[in-house]
């Protein structure tokens, strides 16, 4: 039976669910799992469902850092305070950056020589002050002088004279510095980005790496990748088994590693079309 014989193509163009099948669901991936590697003759006799479940949710988390197209997205208007709260399901970030009235992205940068440390208060003789048994802390010094503090390169357009005094001045310069959209650092053990000022009230655009495995609706797999699946929860399983010979493990250990190898060519999506545009513009004499 075909896959979309229970759908037909008016209840899917009148819905809202697009391009989903592309993708199958995780619970999909372990009956299906079950069915092919699970039973007498097979190649793993008997495994709890509930494990096999364990494995699969932790093969879709560490194929979701590096494999899967698990990039999310958020845009915000920086406040006052120049804090970003962590999004929800928040693992790493990709990028950020904010966009200007043509909608064109301007990338940040961390800025990593500064922090927002706890600072704690102390009396005229440098005497830890407490509450209760707690020391009491406020808000850190190095924090209040970085958002406060406006960049000597907030300038907007580089032809305008202003770096025509500093010739020759700046060798050396760390080229991530050497811009003039911003900055910013993570606080986690606040969860709170912390932005510099001249990104004040600018639309910021955060991408950020989740694991896939916030709600039941993210637990899905490409189908680029449903084989990787199949041999990573396998390895697993396996690995976890006592009593299985070493080059069983080992062999389910490659078989895993060629599995996802091929899916980050599939999801990479490279296109000759487009990588062939790209490669004339190589041939482009640069005049200095």
């Amino acid at each position: 039976m075909g896959l979309l014989d229970n759908q037909t193509q008016k209840s899917y163009y009148e819905g809202s669910s697009f391009g989903t099948y592309q993708f199958t669901s995780l619970q999909n991936v372990i009956d299906q799992f079950i069915i092919a590697y699970v039973g007498e003759g097979k190649i793993i006799p008997k495994v709890n469902k509930v494990d096999v479940a364990f494995h699969a949710q932790r093969a879709l988390q560490e194929l979701s850092f590096d494999t899967f197209k698990s990039t999310k997205a958020q845009e915000i208007e920086i406040p006052a305070t120049l804090q970003m709260v962590l999004p929800q399901d928040y693992v790493n970030y990709v990028k950020l950056s904010w966009s200007d009235s043509a909608g064109i992205e301007h990338v940040l940068y961390p800025a990593i020589k500064t922090s927002n440390p706890t600072a704690i208060t102390q009396d005229a003789d440098g005497v830890y002050q407490f509450t209760g048994d707690d020391l009491t802390t406020t808000d850190s010094d190095t924090w209040t002088a970085y958002k406060s503090h406006t960049p000597n390169d907030n300038v907007d357009k580089y032809d305008d004279g202003t770096y025509d005094l500093v010739i020759g001045e700046r060798y050396g310069i760390d080229p991530a510095h050497a811009q003039t959209n911003g900055s910013f650092y993570i606080d986690e053990l606040a969860g709170k980005i912390h932005f510099s000022s001249n990104i004040s009230g600018k639309t910021l655009i955060l991408e950020y790496i989740s694991d896939s495995l916030g709600t039941d609706a993210e637990m899905q797999v490409h189908k680029f990748a449903e084989e990787a699946m199949y041999k990573s929860i396998a390895y697993a399983v396996m690995s976890t088994k006592a009593n299985v010979p070493e080059y069983i493990v080992n062999r389910f250990r490659k078989e895993r590693r060629a599995e996802v190898r091929k899916a980050k060519l599939r999801l990479s999506n490279i296109k000759l079309e487009e990588l062939t545009q790209i490669l004339r513009g190589k041939s482009k004499w640069i005049k200095h």
